[in-house]
């Protein structure tokens, strides 16, 4: 059971709190309804205490950057928790890179990089650390679970905890972080590198990314996991059978359309919003592609945008 969070008083808090809080400007999609609640805690320990003293029932959502979300035009019932200032430090230690959660991935790569620290995989990843994290995100054949050393996490009950790799189970695009767990900070460990050639190496990323990739247009990242259960790895030898995209193409469906939405004409495993796309334009699309791929190959297509919240009752 879910509680009613019209009739509730929102604890306490050193944070900022708001009623109705439009999420579409907070999306790299645009689309979306308001949060009954939305919440940025003071510190660590402003959120462990207002999770703590929050009833239990009401559902909690951390949310970063929206990079990787699709945020449905109804809205979302219960508590937006969106990390700021105070969570996006970064230090390095030796070859040890702490970065707080809301810390931008590319941030994190430059950083280390300018230490020595190769976690180069990270500068061309779109969002923040907490995400980055959760979704064990990777690039270049590279993931997070490869330089992950440990995490602190604030549970739904209002602990901080420690994390390992254990806690958390890796996967291709996926962990085992408990439910309405918000994680906090995360510490990685990088091979040791030259500072300039780390730096030229990000730069040929970026040139590769923005050669292929719709950097320019409203867009969520990959839209859909490749079936071969791994990203690419950007070597010569990378193959394509297994790739979301060509399914996708292999089904006719590069730049396919509905309403305001679109399947990207330069990278069609890329969800575009054209201008005017509803929540429910990006999505049905979404689904209307992974229909017609499984009548086309018999392979189902499985999300790797985050979609939350209730559809619009209109």
């Amino acid at each position: 059971m879910t509680a009613d969070t019209d009739t509730f008083t929102f604890p306490d808090t050193a944070g900022r709190v708001s009623r109705d809080r439009d999420l579409s400007g907070l999306t790299w999609l645009r689309v979306g309804g308001p949060a009954d609640w939305f919440y940025q805690p003071a510190d660590p320990e402003d959120l462990a205490a207002t999770l703590a003293a929050l009833d239990p029932e009401v559902e909690v959502f951390p949310m970063g950057v929206g990079s990787n979300l699709i945020v449905r035009d109804g809205g979302l019932r219960g508590v937006v928790i969106r990390l700021g200032r105070g969570f996006n430090g970064i230090e390095v230690d030796g070859t040890r890179v702490t970065a707080g959660a809301a810390a931008l991935d590319a941030h994190v790569a430059r950083k280390a990089a300018e230490a020595g620290v190769d976690l180069t995989f990270l500068r061309t990843i779109p969002g923040a650390i907490g995400g980055a994290v959760r979704m064990n995100a990777g690039c270049y054949g590279t993931y997070v679970a490869d330089r992950f050393v440990s995490a602190r996490a604030v549970t739904r009950d209002g602990r901080i905890v420690t994390l390992g790799p254990d806690d958390l189970n890796f996967r291709y695009r996926q962990t085992d972080l408990a439910p309405g767990a918000v994680l906090i900070e995360a510490t990685f460990e990088g091979p040791e590198g030259n500072p300039e050639e780390l730096a030229a190496r990000m730069e040929e990323q970026l040139a590769k990314r923005d050669a292929t990739q719709p950097t320019k247009e409203r867009t969520a990242g990959s839209t859909f996991r490749n079936p071969a259960g791994h990203s690419s790895t950007g070597q010569a030898d990378d193959t394509h059978e297994m790739k979301a995209w060509t399914l996708i193409d292999g089904a006719g469906l590069r730049g396919a359309r509905r309403g305001g939405a679109q399947m990207s004409e330069k990278h069609s495993n890329f969800l575009i919003n054209t201008g005017e796309a509803s929540a429910a334009d990006l999505e049905d699309l979404g689904e209307d592609v992974r229909k017609k791929v499984f009548q086309s190959s018999g392979i189902t297509l499985h999300w790797e945008v985050m979609r939350i919240g209730e559809r619009s009752r209109d």
